[in-house]
């Protein structure tokens, strides 16, 4: 499983970017999170602080 982000929901607060322990969350060009599954450990931080619920485990 990887984190997976809802771009409709997505503010690009970077809320996930500053607590994921791996650095796999970055902004991209749209100013939306992005998920770099490579690197994604699957621990669900960014799925428990993410202000807006825009990231899932899928």
């Amino acid at each position: 499983m990887t984190a997976v982000v809802d771009k409709s929901k997505c503010t690009g607060c970077t809320t996930c970017v500053d607590v994921c322990p791996s650095a796999a969350i970055e902004l991209g060009d749209d100013d939306k999170a992005k998920v770099d599954a490579n690197t994604c450990v699957d621990c669900e931080t960014c799925v428990d602080e993410c202000p807006e619920s825009a990231i899932h485990m899928e």
